[in-house]
């Protein structure tokens, strides 16, 4: 388990590889940004909205103190005169004097009074009538009255500015205002995964309620690195990317779950965690990267199992080469000495049995003779030593050759054989590679049909290619034996073994001359109905071109 200490985890993040590049910058070189940052104070529109508002608010307060001031002392010099005049009204001219002249000292209000004759026409005078001494005149102390105003005045705008200052410290302390948490409220309760936002000291400004029950969080008051420990208990932290600012992390818990750690950079040193548990996409890649892993151990082992078979396949090949020219040399020594002693050019043989004798020999050995050459055959088509030529051939000359080779042997048997209308298609192969491929089909289809069936041999025209269908009602095949038909050698039951059957690759050779011009050979067969078996051959470019 690493701690959040090893992890690199830090207010500031988490902070992989961000200690070896602070250790590398050099320490000659002075900051001035950082200097001059504890003496600005970064105006935010809240910021501004406040200090503008408190100095308005002292600035009304002001005018407010100073009219309601001036309209107090205003008022007072109005009973203050009511008072002097009442008192003065039963006096003499002299003692109305005196006691004008006292008031300054009875109330400290007044800073001057007289006797005048006529209204005051200045608004900081006051003249209230005096009875028989005319008019009395009283002026208020104005400088105690400013000295007041600009007391409370300071007062004021001193609340405002510290008002201002506790706004400016507290963004200063990195903390947003009202306006960008409630944003950032929004936009972590829009986002459908663990969010958090932190200032760049680490305090935690916002985060919704999936990161607080990530955490188990019951309450706002938690740090950064706090935060940090408390994800990194019991587990590991892997850094994945980092790229401008943009980290992207894994935390691996002992409980087997994977959380992936975004952090996003939001300004002035702020940051935002992003926390999304992708615990089950760790387990499907995990479960990917295991089956490719198979697929490539099951591909290799393809590959050395495709060379061992054809390696096998070419031991096979020569292994047959051999044995056909060791087999039929002796045979061929055997074959010529039956014919000899058949016609007996040196001699009677004596007994007349031996004549039938001597013709089973040479049967048996041409019978050898030919199934070995057909082995050989089969074994260079599957290999590829054996190259077929290139050549045009027309379907309808080819198809009417192998009429004409085989009518007399269907008369023999009592089969109907019939050819189809002509087609017209020439493709390109080996002449005598073809005819082989459909004289194989149509032999067995004369072998294995009954007296009165019926074989049709077709050509069917089509835009890219030609298909030759050779069609009989003979014994037909089950679905196991169709299935057993792609094995070479394969005979079938005993309904199918007759005499001189041969070692049973007529259908393998078909098949193998027709992959070999490029075409296909496919089988369909049912018991008792028949069997038909198609021959897909393509047409050259030139013709298909036309064609098309």
């Amino acid at each position: 388990m690493r701690s959040a200490e090893a992890s690199g985890a830090s207010v500031t993040g988490f902070g992989a590889g961000r200690g070896q590049a602070a250790s590398r910058r050099p320490v000659s070189v002075v900051d001035t940004a950082s200097v001059s940052r504890p003496f600005r104070i970064s105006l935010s529109p809240i910021t501004l909205a406040v200090a503008l508002t408190s100095l308005l608010a002292a600035t009304l307060f002001v005018a407010y103190d100073a009219a309601r001031t001036f309209d107090d002392a205003r008022r007072d010099l109005s009973i203050i005169g009511a008072v002097l005049a009442s008192e003065i009204s039963g006096m003499s001219a002299e003692a109305a004097s005196e006691a004008i002249g006292a008031s300054g000292q009875r109330f400290g209000a007044i800073a001057q009074a007289s006797l005048v004759t006529s209204p005051a026409a200045s608004g900081d005078e006051l003249t209230v009538p005096a009875g028989p001494h005319g008019m009395l005149s009283l002026e208020s102390a104005q400088a105690s009255h400013w000295t007041g105003i600009g007391q409370r005045g300071a007062a004021a705008f001193g609340l405002a500015g510290l008002i201002v200052l506790l706004v400016a410290r507290r963004r200063r302390d990195d903390m947003p205002d009202m306006v960008q948490r409630d944003n950032y409220r929004t936009l972590a309760a829009a986002i459908p995964m663990g969010v958090a936002c932190w200032s760049k000291s680490g305090k935690l400004i916002v985060c919704n309620e999936q990161y607080r029950s990530r955490l188990d969080l019951n309450s706002f008051s938690m740090s950064y690195q706090d935060a940090v420990k408390r994800l990194t208990i019991g587990g590991y932290i892997k850094l994945v990317n980092e790229d401008d600012g943009n980290k992207v992390l894994e935390l691996h818990r002992e409980d087997g779950s994977c959380l992936l750690i975004d952090e996003r950079p939001l300004g002035d040193g702020a940051l935002m965690t992003l926390i999304s548990d992708v615990t089950e996409a760790k387990k499907t890649d995990t479960m990917l990267h295991a089956i490719r892993q198979e697929q490539r151990l099951l591909a290799r082992r393809y590959h050395e199992e495709k060379l061992k078979a054809e390696a096998a396949s070419r031991s096979k090949t020569n292994f047959l080469a051999h044995l056909s020219h060791d087999i039929r040399t002796p045979l061929n020594h055997i074959i010529g000495f039956a014919e000899l002693m058949r016609h007996q050019t040196y001699g009677p043989l004596g007994d007349a049995r031996y004549s039938d004798y001597v013709q089973s020999i040479k049967t048996s050995g041409e019978h050898l003779l030919a199934s070995f050459a057909t082995i050989l055959d089969l074994a260079e088509l599957e290999s590829g030593q054996k190259a077929l030529r290139s050549e045009p051939v027309a379907i309808d000359e080819l198809l009417d050759g192998v009429i004409q080779r085989f009518r007399a042997q269907a008369s023999r048997a009592g089969i109907v054989f019939v050819l189809g209308e002509a087609s017209g298609a020439v493709v390109r192969g080996d002449r005598l590679g073809l005819s082989r491929m459909v004289s194989n089909i149509v032999e067995n289809a004369l072998r294995f049909t009954p007296a009165g069936g019926k074989v049709a041999l077709n050509a069917f025209p089509a835009r890219d290619g030609v298909v030759v269908e050779i069609t009989d009602t003979g014994l037909g095949m089950s679905e196991e034996r169709l299935a057993s038909l792609s094995q070479p050698f394969a005979l079938g039951d005993s309904t199918f073994t007759r005499e001189g059957v041969g070692p049973g690759l007529g259908i393998s050779i078909a098949r193998a001359i027709a992959e070999l011009s490029g075409g296909n050979l496919a089988i369909d067969s049912s018991p008792s109905l028949g069997t038909t078996v198609a021959i897909s051959l393509p047409l050259p470019v030139a013709n298909a071109l036309q064609a098309a």
